[in-house]
């Protein structure tokens, strides 16, 4: 008998599903702003997706999470905003508009927060 690969004879199957659970938050800032400031902005002072008032900030899941900062619809860089999840009196916005830098009453403020729940059901056939 000739020399044969010896291996085991497997088939497996995967499916992996992300589940985004995506919070829009919106605000309206009351007043211009010229940097160097900061803008808190609290939870209640959100109004999400339905226009109803926001409660809470929510929770980013370890490692499966981010938030995105959008000020007249700009992207905003990461270092400009800390985000501290929680309801009224804990959770927090805080915008850092640097020196030179400024945003005009009115303009808008958006918040996604973008958490994943992520899923795997692999099938093994031997």
């Amino acid at each position: 008998m000739p020399l044969k690969i010896m291996k085991l004879a497997i088939e497996a199957t995967s499916l992996i599903s992300v589940n985004p659970l995506i919070t829009r938050l919106f605000y309206e800032v009351p007043a211009a702003l010229e940097g160097p400031t900061e803008l808190t902005i609290d939870p209640a002072s959100f109004w999400t997706d339905t226009g109803g008032a926001a409660t809470v900030l929510p929770v980013l899941t370890a490692e499966n999470s981010s938030f995105e900062v959008f000020i007249n619809g700009v992207l905003q860089m990461e270092d400009i905003s800390t985000y501290t999840p929680g309801a009224t009196g804990v959770g927090s916005l805080v915008l850092t508009i640097p020196d030179g830098s400024s945003v005009l009453a009115g303009s808008p403020v958006v918040l996604v927060v973008t958490n994943y729940a992520p899923t795997s059901d692999v099938d093994i056939v031997t």
